[in-house]
């Protein structure tokens, strides 16, 4: 990576000394990042019931759409976005840390063959265990836009506007590249990707073992997210890539609502 702060730590010390400072600082980049993933959906939480009883009290009818609004907008944009900046401020980093540039065409192609190499591991999942007649745990969302497809014409643009690049400045360019200040990128990437993933919990409905095999399914484009933000060190790319993923899905889900049966079941595992 071509930013100071995230250089691996691979000296060539064998000082007994070094070796248990280089240990606990890596035991603690785990820490922090699994800290900020917390902190992340921990203050979108709060946020989101904090609103939803404000308007309650107010006697605002609390709709579908509006309720996605005030996720989007509290959870991802604020809860998200507003944490990461904060690390960054706290490190005295300023948004170079994460690398934030208009795409070169190298990048474009990234973006390109990220989205597809992102869906196909998907689907391919997502095909595998319904052969098997294994069940997914259903993202709540998906499950409210199943319910109320007009909500998943709101979901196609924000999925570029608030999803990509919320989750994306969170998990990608901060998390990841804790991480990544103190390991190399094939540790990196599937760790914080792995992080990522296993957020995606607390947003699912299902058995525990439904649950995890969603987050399974999940972790393989997380993996396409962190590799093109590894390859491209510009958290555009990766916000690009999953941006364009998620609205796919939606837009995907949309029509499948239309026609029922077991296709929305499996979409419903792709989630993220």
């Amino acid at each position: 990576m071509s930013t100071d702060p995230r250089t691996s730590s691979s000296g060539s010390s064998v000082s007994p000394d070094s070796d248990a400072r280089s240990l606990r600082a890596r035991v603690r980049a785990l820490l922090v990042a699994v800290l900020l993933a917390g902190l992340g959906i921990a203050v979108g939480s709060i946020l989101v019931l904090a609103a939803g009883l404000a308007l309650t009290l107010a006697g605002v009818p609390i709709t579908p759409v509006l309720s996605i609004v005030i996720s989007l907008a509290l959870a991802t944009g604020v809860g998200f976005g507003g944490v990461a900046l904060l690390y960054l401020w706290y490190r005295d980093f300023d948004i170079s840390y994460v690398g934030v540039r208009v795409p070169s065409l190298r990048e474009v192609a990234y973006v390109v063959g990220g989205y597809f190499l992102a869906l196909g591991l998907a689907f391919s999942a997502a095909v595998v265990i319904s052969s098997v007649g294994a069940e997914g745990g259903t993202n709540n969302a998906a499950q409210i836009g199943m319910e109320n497809p007009e909500v998943l014409l709101l979901l196609i643009p924000a999925s570029f506007l608030l999803i990509g690049p919320g989750e994306e400045l969170l998990y990608r360019g901060v998390v990841q590249n804790r991480i990544r200040e103190r390991f190399p990128a094939v540790v990196a990437i599937p760790v914080a990707s792995l992080i990522f993933a296993s957020i995606h919990y607390f947003s699912l409905s299902g058995a525990p073992s439904a649950r995890l095999i969603s987050i399974a399914v999940l972790v393989l484009p997380t993996l396409v997210f962190g590799a093109v933000y590894e390859l491209s060190d510009n958290i555009v790319v990766p916000a690009l890539t999953h941006g364009a993923y998620n609205a796919t899905l939606f837009s995907g889900l949309y029509l499948f609502v239309r026609f029922g049966g077991e296709m929305q079941q499996q979409a419903a595992l792709l989630f993220g």
